[in-house]
């Protein structure tokens, strides 16, 4: 099924072949086989992609082993890697507008937001790692060998690509993460196959319709779309595939890291979170309960680094919880196409049935409800941004991750104690402190395990700025500089001189 799909006032999208990308051209999976595409707002079929079986996985693994070994490739100058890059974000800022509809459509998420948060992200994305293509350098070394023979030794290390990336992304902001994976690879010379999260494929396709506009050589970028349990695990599994790059659930990410200890794959894991926004009493509250409620509803909650718990000190805890139960109920839930539309739906039947059973058993635990708590009735997978207030760490709704708009308020009596009840989860991804105090706020965010502090602001991200987290919330990071180390190797060479 593919075609235009009409909604009021944007026009039509046009949905893009469900096809996989190999060695430069598209392709049905084998045996025809593909998956229904819905959209989360309406529960209607919009599409069909491909599913891609362990044989298919096979050709495209085998598509970019023969490109990343080619002379071409090998040759290929780092700044010419850079133009494609540069080529693809050209490409993409003329098609922003249709690609953030189609995000939209896909992911059900506002298009104010596809338009103004995730399409010039994935552009800076591609620009930022098209400039660090030609900026690869390593270093020189001064031996001091222990034996003394007569002769002058000298070393340098340099920088090499991993080889064939396999990168799996999820289904929250389906373009930027595509993009998230392919442009550092390409940037420090590796080839990569691709598998997107079968629940929001479309924008990943349409890319790959640009990459092949940009002049790609074939096989440098490969697209196969699937189940994870069959495409994402021939991948994982493949012994030619050096590097697994993944963002998604921690459960996911553990499988993952076990099966690549087999070949000893490199990997980068950007996992599951439970982040803590904690509002100190001397907060500014005009910035930080809208800040707490960016931090947690944003994307309809469906974001790694949301501020789930909720972490306030006891003289300013009635005041935000009242606010923050205040913007809660008056956020407008509908279609993105909606221009008056705040929150979108969650991404799945599944999704929604999730959220439902946590916020349930949360309060049959004993939490107490400030706003929403329930799904809403009708078509699309719609649950209200929800506030809970409970105290200790034992209910589930404090442990899990719920990917979802709730949040669980906490108050806290004892300040000694915020550093301790921010870390007490398994997870560490992100954090954020919200204080008029900076010496207070930069001593508070050493004291938190996670990858990411923010103080006074929740999920600012930047491709230049180091992301990932610590514990079961993943290993490595992107972005950055540290992406040169997640897509290279260092080799040394030992000269000895006479």
């Amino acid at each position: 099924m593919t075609g235009l799909i009409e909604r009021p006032g944007n026009g039509a999208v046009r949905i893009p072949a469900g096809r996989l990308l190999i060695d430069g051209d598209w392709h049905e999976a084998e045996g025809g086989r593909s998956l229904p595409v819905f959209d989360p707002a309406t529960e209607e079929q919009i599409g069909a992609i491909a599913a891609a079986s362990a044989a298919d996985v096979e050709r495209a693994v085998q598509a970019a082993h023969r490109r990343f070994e080619s002379p071409a490739w090998q040759n290929m100058r780092p700044i010419d890697r850079g133009r494609l890059l540069e080529r693809l974000a050209l490409l993409v800022e003329r098609d922003a507008d249709e690609l953030a509809r189609l995000e939209t459509l896909d992911n059900g998420k506002p298009l104010w937001v596809s338009r103004n948060i995730d399409m010039p992200f994935s552009i800076d994305a591609l620009r930022y790692y098209g400039g660090w293509s030609s900026k690869l350098a390593g270093e020189y070394i001064a031996l001091n060998p222990l034996v003394d023979d007569g002769a002058t030794y000298r070393a340098y290390t340099e920088r090499r690509p991993v080889g064939v990336v396999g990168g799996i992304t999820p289904w929250n902001f389906p373009m930027g993460q595509a993009v998230q994976k392919i442009a550092p690879a390409i940037a420090f010379g590796c080839t990569i196959v691709l598998k997107p999260s079968e629940e929001a494929s479309l924008t990943t396709l349409r890319l790959g319709e640009l990459i092949l506009e940009a002049g790609f050589p074939a096989g440098a970028v490969n697209i196969v779309t699937g189940l994870g349990p069959e495409a994402g695990q021939a991948l994982v599994d493949h012994p030619l595939v050096r590097k697994i790059a993944f963002t998604g659930s921690t459960a996911t990410g553990q499988r993952i890291l076990a099966a690549s200890a087999r070949h000893m794959k490199r990997v980068s894991l950007e996992l599951g979170g439970k982040s803590p926004t904690i509002i100190l009493a001397d907060a500014d509250l005009d910035k930080a309960i809208p800040g707490a409620a960016n931090a947690i509803f944003a994307n309809s909650g469906q974001i790694c680094t949301a501020g789930s718990r909720l972490l306030v000190e006891a003289p300013v805890y009635d005041a935000v919880t009242r606010g923050l139960a205040e913007i809660a109920g008056s956020m407008r839930l509908g279609s993105g196409f909606d221009t008056s539309t705040q929150l979108g739906p969650l991404i799945s039947a599944r999704q929604i049935a999730r959220v439902s059973e946590l916020v349930a058993t949360g309060l049959a635990q004993g939490a107490e409800p400030l706003a929403g708590g329930t799904r809403l009735p009708g078509k699309g997978y719609f649950f209200p941004p929800t506030v809970l207030a409970g105290r200790g760490n034992d209910l589930a709704i404090a442990r899990e991750e719920v990917f979802g708009p709730v949040v669980l308020a906490t108050p806290i009596t004892d300040s000694r104690q915020i550093a301790a009840m921010a870390n007490d989860t398994v997870y560490g991804l992100g954090a954020s402190i919200w204080t008029r105090d900076l010496n207070r706020a930069h001593l508070l965010a050493s004291q938190i395990d996670c990858g990411t502090v923010w103080i006074n602001t929740h999920n600012v991200l930047d491709p230049a700025m180091p992301f990932g987290g610590t514990k079961l919330s993943g290993i490595g990071r992107e972005f950055g500089s540290e992406a040169l180390h997640a897509y290279t190797e260092p080799r040394a060479v030992c000269m000895r001189l006479e």
